[in-house]
């Protein structure tokens, strides 16, 4: 049997187009010969221009050829030759068809060395399975990176998973392999049938497919990015001329498919379309500045959160279409609120459809698992040090915030990236070359990460998960930090929560856990987060860790938040934490909307998010200078015994100031000393502990007159009443200052 045609009929061959298609350079001069695989096919006839002439079968399985001279042809000189084929079956259906192995080569050399160097960043415009025309002919062209395949078809229902009539053509030592389909469109599913180097054969979904099934069902689906028609304009305009960091952000984190559910059907998930209609007037009414959602990307286990992708450029078809995803983010833009992302570059499942051994290599993997496999989540970590990887994470972080209009991405777990130890024993983890612990490939491919998303995107946020004191997350990369623009502030959370579980009465012992996060509070530009991580696997939910009765649970979670607004950083509340869910989250249930539905505490809780958002938003001083010891300064951080604390946050102009006071015991104060930046007249502009928040009410004065006389860390001092575990904040009283938004 002839070399090629047993490659075809065993679907193995790496370039089907040196047999298939229209052959010019045949032993006669001045002849074509022309050979396809059609299987089941009883007759095959060649079509060119409304003639037709019947094609010989060379194999029973369906390989049908035609010898022609040059006279015999139309239009001969065409590039490519135009043709079809009449295809006919023993149950007398038939088929018009053109031929896919009549195409030339589509993706250019520079696009090919480019990706192999590390630097093709618009990867999402070439690779995966995108509709297009090509010369007057409708069809889908496949892109799949695998160098170390012997074979790879596109099956699915179109060619009733057939490995045969679909092999794609390998483009040389680029690694990559490409077959344009026609007549595919949108819609359709597909995978890649991969044959290894040893013979194994494993069907793949495709690394960049934007689209796929339904869980568990692992197909993609041929899908295009082009029919939204964004009506975000403004905002993209405004935010691309505004950087973040002197600006207000107030993050309200959202799972998807747990903030609400279909109350009729509580086991369906809101699709984005009804998440948008729903979540986002009430990030509006509550004041929140942005979204973050937990991970849309493809993800097959519900328990996972989305935190073990398999599709990285997929959205997850949990929640609808990305249409309806467009149209979310579309929304939150008109109404003001920016929309980040959880991405996970960390790391990816093990599942076998998904990227592990891809091409029956560690592909997109480190092959030494001490580098290449995560022992506490049961992962592959991705190989930074190959270009073509690093590249593929890069142009994925470009893709969201491309074609989804995403205005930044949280990166997870960036501290198992960073060290070569990280969850590892002795033995366990190999150093790098100068012997440390730190992973120098994963170091530099987030600097240049980061260094080509701002590049494109100079303000996106761009922020870290990282719970070490690695230098310099987030200082530019030209002085050694890894070029994030934003930290989560780990330390003052683990600190501050550990703090409010303790009873108030043994809460002066622990003084320095308020204190401490000062001491490096300006090192990093940082945001503070009550994220998910803190109110699943036994560590309950915000209220249930404040100690006290009821009463004293819900003012000392008005004092938690209170003092998370009111201290030098960003802030991130988790869903549920603004009114208070008393249970633990559970990804696979609806928050307890019924709480917050009738009048008590947790509707006053709400009401008292939306009244602190609105002072945030509306005092330059509480955001202006974040991350400038010049925006803070301490009054009082010595009363230890009593547990209270005083600061001050300054604006960029200095005069524009607050005073912020925290009482952390139940016990109320009368004509407590304050200090003071500037002997004038204050007034109360915000108290935790007003009625109608649930608090007690507390009598505070209009006004607190100023003396000329040193209090602790301060040149001038009042007196006020300070109410039991709560905050309140003052400012000067100014003849021109506008209404205050909060009395």
């Amino acid at each position: 049997m002839d070399t090629h045609l047993e490659k075809i009929l065993g679907g193995r061959h790496h370039d089907p187009f040196q047999y298939l298609g229209a052959h010019f350079d045949t032993p006669l001069p001045g002849r074509v010969t022309l050979r396809t695989f059609q299987p089941g096919a009883s007759t095959v006839r060649l079509v060119q221009q409304g003639s037709e002439l019947p094609m010989t079968s060379l194999h029973p399985e369906g390989l049908f050829a035609i010898e022609l001279t040059t006279e015999q042809l139309v239009d001969p000189f065409l590039d490519p030759y135009n043709y079809r084929y009449a295809v006919s079956y023993p149950d007398g259906g038939s088929k018009l068809v053109n031929d896919p192995y009549r195409f030339t080569v589509q993706l250019g050399e520079q696009d090919r060395f480019l990706f192999n160097a590390g630097r093709n960043y618009r990867l999402y415009d070439h690779f995966g399975a995108h509709p297009m025309v090509l010369h007057n002919v409708n069809g889908v062209i496949f892109r799949v990176w695998a160098p170390n395949a012997t074979a790879i078809s596109v099956v699915g229902d179109f060619n009733n998973w057939d490995s045969r009539p679909h092999l794609m053509r390998s483009l040389g030592i680029s690694g990559i392999w490409e077959l344009f389909i026609p007549h595919l469109g949108e819609n359709e599913i597909y995978k890649y049938r991969i044959r290894a180097q040893d013979g194994q054969i494993a069907e793949k979904s495709d690394p960049f497919q934007f689209y796929g099934e339904l869980r568990p069902k692992t197909a993609s689906v041929v899908r295009s990015l082009n029919h939204y028609h964004w009506q975000d304009h403004e905002w993209q305009q405004a935010g691309g001329a505004t950087p973040p960091y002197n600006q207000p952000m107030a993050i309200y984190e959202v799972h998807p498919g747990s903030w609400q559910r279909d109350p009729a059907d509580p086991q369906r998930f809101l699709t984005y379309r009804e998440l948008a209609d729903h979540l986002i007037p009430y990030v509006r009414q509550l004041g929140f500045t942005h979204i973050e959602l937990m991970p849309v990307m493809e993800h097959p286990l519900d328990e996972s959160w989305g935190y073990q992708v398999t599709a990285p450029f997929s959205l997850t078809s949990r929640y609808g279409t990305p249409e309806e995803f467009m149209y979310f983010v579309d929304l939150c833009h008109q109404n003001g609120i920016g929309v980040i992302l959880d991405w996970v570059p960390a790391h990816f499942p093990k599942d076998a459809h998904s990227l592990g051994l891809f091409d029956g290599t560690a592909l997109y993997e480190h092959e030494d698992i001490r580098k290449g496999s995560h022992p506490e989540w049961g992962t592959f970590i991705y190989n930074y040090g190959r270009n073509e990887v690093s590249n593929y994470l890069i142009a994925n972080a470009l893709f969201w915030l491309d074609r989804y209009h995403i205005d930044g991405l949280r990166v997870d777990a960036v501290a198992s990236m960073l060290y070569l130890d990280y969850s590892r024993k002795d033995g366990e983890w190999l150093p790098n070359s100068h012997g440390g612990r730190e992973n120098l490939e994963a170091i530099e491919f987030m600097r240049h990460l980061n260094a080509i998303i701002y590049q494109n995107y100079p303000n996106a946020l761009m922020i870290a998960e990282e719970s070490t004191s690695f230098y310099g997350v987030s200082k530019p990369t030209d002085q050694g930090g890894l070029g994030f623009g934003f930290k989560w502030n780990m330390g003052w959370m683990n600190d501050i929560l550990a703090y409010f579980s303790k009873d108030p009465l043994y809460r002066k012992f622990h003084h320095n856990s308020l204190t401490f996060s000062i001491m490096y509070a300006f090192s990093e530009n940082f945001i503070l987060p009550l994220s998910h991580d803190e109110v699943v696997h036994g560590k309950r939910s915000l209220i249930e860790k404040m100690p006290g009765d009821e009463w004293q649970k819900f003012a000392n979670l008005r004092l938690l938040l209170t003092t998370m607004w009111m201290h030098p950083g960003k802030k991130l509340l988790f869903m549920g934490g603004e009114f208070a869910q008393w249970s633990e989250w559970y990804c696979k249930q609806s928050l307890d909307w019924h709480l917050p539905e009738k009048e008590g505490l947790h509707r006053q809780l709400q009401h008292f998010v939306a009244d602190l958002n609105a002072l945030y938003r509306n005092q330059p001083a509480l955001w202006e200078q974040d991350f400038s010891p010049a925006g803070f300064s301490w009054l009082d951080l010595e009363d230890r015994n009593n547990s209270i604390i005083s600061f001050a946050r300054y604006a960029s102009d200095r005069r524009d100031h607050l005073v912020c006071l925290f009482n952390y015991t139940p016990q109320v104060f009368t004509r407590y000393p304050i200090g003071l930046p500037e002997n004038c007249p204050y007034e109360v502009v915000f108290s935790s502990d007003r009625r109608e928040y649930g608090g007690s009410g507390a009598e505070l004065p209009d006004r607190c007159p100023a003396e000329d006389v040193p209090h602790a860390q301060a040149p001038c001092r009042s007196h006020v009443t300070v109410p039991p575990l709560a905050g309140i904040v003052l400012r000067p009283v100014r003849l021109n200052r506008p209404n205050r938004p909060n009395s």
